[in-house]
């Protein structure tokens, strides 16, 4: 529903449609989890491009791209964030106070980045009676197919009502003292028992194999730490920083910004927090500075290359799925240049930082 009322807002204008879609994209990823919001958004803004003549390969890179950079701003949004998050002892709202204001710059630089670099595409058609007509049909034909789904609208209540609570619990943590992890699993008891959902199916549609995945990952992790991997890595890569905090948090933002692009984030943080550990023991840098330069440069580095975050795959395959079929290479030379950009902005904002706060 929202994503019919977004796409009757975009009047059927491309810059519009790329605003729109991608601004609601970045908070709902805040909120939700990433590859849940392309699911949602990517089919609506396909039909609506492929109707106009427009190449929907375009708006779909940068739809994938502002839901990792919203994902960025909140402790829930993206998993390195959760994984910080947990091991450090950081609060939701300590994420949004410190990664709001780069993650909102850096997703308006990205959008302006996609206006320019492909402005022959969003030419406005106020001046082509034609378009405008058949916008106005298409839009008619989208509100028509994705409206008439059958919706369990106390299901619906249901799940909004608790999905407030969790979010109301995670801004008052400081107060609660709760931890994400149990906020989270109990209000999904409580969800599952208030709707009386199918247990046993809810179960099987687990994905366990992620789940086991993570849990060898942690032992991997653990094991290389045991061994003094990680203190050799520490030692001989990012111990070579000094003391200097800016070098520091430079170093940490951009290797973490460049590996992220083409290995998975979530191992990748995993291994940087014992990193990151080091480094502070033997420089204490004040207010975290340090772990707002790896969230940021694990969660915005996966828009470097299609295999960088899950939100580039599912979005890539559903493009495929509508005979949009698109390249390595050429997602990443439409993402890169964003991505680049925005971990420029994201310097800019943390250099600032320690100028007020160190």
């Amino acid at each position: 529903m929202i994503t019919v009322r977004i796409a009757k807002m975009t009047g059927g204008q491309p810059l519009r449609i790329l605003i729109l879609f991608c601004s609601v994209t970045a908070v709902i990823s805040a909120f939700l989890d990433n590859v849940t919001t392309v699911l949602i958004m990517v089919p609506i803004i396909v039909e609506l491009t492929r109707g106009m003549g427009l190449d929907p390969r375009i708006y779909v890179v940068a739809l994938a791209m502002a839901s990792n950079l919203g994902g960025t701003a909140t402790l829930v949004g993206d998993p390195p964030n959760i994984i910080i998050g947990t091991e450090v002892g950081l609060t939701f709202n300590q994420f949004i106070g410190n990664l709001f204001v780069p993650v909102a710059l850096s997703t308006v630089g990205v959008m302006g980045y996609f206006w320019a670099a492909h402005r022959k595409g969003f030419k406005p058609i106020d001046d082509d009676l034609i378009k405008l007509f058949s916008v106005q049909l298409l839009i008619e034909k989208i509100e028509y197919v994705f409206l008439k789904t059958q919706i369990d609208r106390t299901f619906l209540i249901k799940s909004v009502v608790c999905l407030g609570v969790v979010l109301l619990l995670f801004v008052s943590q400081t107060v609660t003292h709760l931890s994400p992890g149990v906020v989270a699993l109990t209000v999904a008891m409580i969800l599952f028992i208030i709707t009386r959902m199918d247990m046993e199916q809810i179960l099987l549609e687990i994905e366990w194999s992620t789940l086991l995945f993570f849990a060898g990952l942690f032992i991997l992790v653990g094991a290389l730490e045991a061994q003094g991997v990680i203190e050799w890595l520490a030692r001989n890569i990012f111990m070579r920083a000094g003391s200097n905090v800016y070098v520091m948090t430079l170093m940490v933002l951009w290797v973490s910004g460049i590996v992220s692009g083409f290995i998975d984030n979530i191992p990748f943080t995993i291994t940087m927090i014992p990193i990151v550990q080091m480094m502070l023991a033997q420089n204490p840098v004040p207010h975290n500075i340090l772990w707002w330069a790896l969230s940021l440069g694990a969660c915005l580095g996966g828009n470097l290359t299609m295999v960088g975050a899950s939100a580039n795959i599912i979005s890539t395959g559903m493009l495929k799925k509508y005979g949009y079929a698109i390249s390595f290479g050429e997602y990443t030379r439409w993402s890169a240049p964003g991505a680049l950009l925005s971990l420029v902005i994201c310097s800019l904002g943390l250099t600032v930082y320690i100028w007020i706060c160190v």
